[in-house]
């Protein structure tokens, strides 16, 4: 029997499984910024592996995203502080990334399913740069490692066509499935009503919603870490459609310095807020010029800081005044391929982290805020944003549903009485559906879709009924 010494633990690594155990140890050394919790924690370690002679170990790192802005730190971090334990000879490190699918527990259309992150792009109003923003964030994303998509969302002036120089300008469908295959360029998909030979529409408001819901759902996207969806001005029916089809992660604010603008863009950030839709970053376009070696504000200061201080939005990205810029959205190279080291790039270089990093938190914050605890009996509910957590009893969130099946739309009487409903019941599966709800399937095979507001209002005004250990463990 081989037997070696850990300097971890001082104790003789006697078995495999002593060596994994000493090895899970070094890892969790290593904290992954973003969770604020070690890697072996989040899950991050897979196929670990240790030869018979307790020499050689290998394992993979399965990151949440392959654009993970720290995974070259996590792989060298891995490689030292396996490699310092004493008994180690040889270490091999793969690197992956989870395989692509959404947050999201309800029935999504096809082409959907397999989209971990639909970021939304948006300005409200026209002209302020949001499809450049949305093509350059697309680009800079791709150049990160994942697999992107863009769906150009205005019907009315869609601007894709022009960013970007595809081979194939015709979107295909396939015969067999019907569903619309996306054309491509530079590895990025792409969608948009200019390729589907439509040139610009002139349609009223119901057909338009329809044409948005019909190329967005129905396209082939295949696996993609994100889509990018270039939203059109304004706040109407549209923007609706597009919350309410896709299950939207996040949202990018596109404004520029005028007073004016940042009106429109309140606009969309409370829409936003009101469909439960992180708005994670502000891009302030067209802010300043360098000349004479200084720095100038032709159009003042003041929009993207009103609100990002007005709204609390963490990150504001400036983007100067450059005809390089402009001049990309004519050429069909988006600014940050044709120039992957300028100052542009390193712009949308920080924006791409932001984004990553963002997702990677809601995403983190989405899966963990409703669970069941087992061991206690109860529904374990997290508020985001804070160490803070409550408990409810699994019979009272069952007895307090109010969709159609347990409460009479017309009348208001309630279907479900509180003696159908047994005190012992226990969910099934919790699911996170979105950023704004879970469904939590019963034994009866009910499934309840419980929207985190009304989670947090049983909290406070029903005296929850919990059991005894589900009492102490919560005081």
């Amino acid at each position: 029997m081989f037997r070696r010494r850990s300097r971890s633990t001082g104790a003789v690594v006697a078995s495999v499984e002593d060596a994994k155990r000493d090895v899970l140890i070094a890892l969790s050394q290593i904290i992954d910024p973003d969770f604020g919790t070690d890697i072996v924690s989040c899950g991050f370690i897979k196929d670990l592996e240790i030869s018979e002679t307790l020499e050689e170990v290998s394992f993979r790192v399965e990151l949440t995203t392959p654009a993970c802005p720290v995974k070259d730190m996590f792989e060298e971090k891995a490689n030292e502080v396996v490699a310092a334990l004493p008994w180690v000879k040889k270490v091999n490190v793969t690197m992956s990334a989870q395989p692509a699918q959404p947050v999201y527990a309800g029935d999504l259309p096809e082409g959907l399913k397999k989209i971990s992150n639909i970021i939304a792009v948006s300005s409200c109003k026209g002209g302020v740069g949001k499809s450049t923003v949305a093509v350059n964030l697309a680009y800079t994303l791709a150049g990160m490692g994942a697999r992107v998509g863009i769906f150009d969302a205005d019907v009315f002036g869609p601007s894709l066509p022009n960013m970007v120089s595809p081979v194939n300008r015709l979107l295909v469908v396939n015969p067999e499935s019907k569903s619309i295959l996306p054309t491509e360029y530079l590895g990025v998909k792409l969608v948009s009503f200019g390729f589907a030979g439509q040139g610009r529409a002139i349609m009223r408001g119901p057909m338009v919603s329809g044409v948005i819901n019909q190329l967005l759902t129905t396209t082939d996207w295949g696996e993609l870490d994100y889509l990018v969806i270039d939203m059109p001005p304004g706040t109407g029916d549209i923007h609706l459609t597009l919350c309410q089809v896709a299950p939207l992660t996040a949202a990018v604010i596109v404004t520029t310095p005028q007073k004016l603008a940042f009106i429109d863009v309140a606009k969309g950030v409370r829409m936003f807020s009101k469909l439960k839709v992180p708005c994670v970053a502000v891009v302030e376009n067209m802010c300043y010029f360098d000349a004479d070696e200084k720095r100038y504000y032709p159009f003042g200061k003041g929009s993207g800081t009103q609100v990002v201080q007005q709204f609390g939005i963490p990150n504001l990205f400036d983007l100067p005044i450059r005809t390089t810029l402009s001049s990309s959205g004519d050429t069909g190279i988006p600014e940050v391929v044709s120039d992957p080291q300028g100052d542009v790039a390193k712009i949308f270089q920080n924006l791409g982290v932001c984004v990553v990093q963002q997702c990677a938190k809601i995403r983190q914050q989405v899966s963990t805020a409703v669970s069941y605890d087992r061991s206690i009996r109860a529904i374990r509910v997290k508020v985001p944003d804070s160490d803070e957590e409550f408990f409810l009893h699994p019979a009272t969130v069952r007895r307090n549903d109010r969709s159609a099946q347990s409460v009479d739309e017309w009348t208001g009487e309630q279907k479900v009485q509180y003696g159908d409903v047994p005190e012992d019941i226990e969910p099934e599966e919790i699911r996170p559906m979105g950023n704004y709800a879970v469904s939590i399937t019963w034994p009866d095979g009910f499934s309840q879709i419980a929207p985190y507001d009304q989670l947090d209002m049983l909290e406070r005004l029903v005296d929850v009924p919990l059991p005894a250990t589900a009492a102490v463990a919560s005081s």
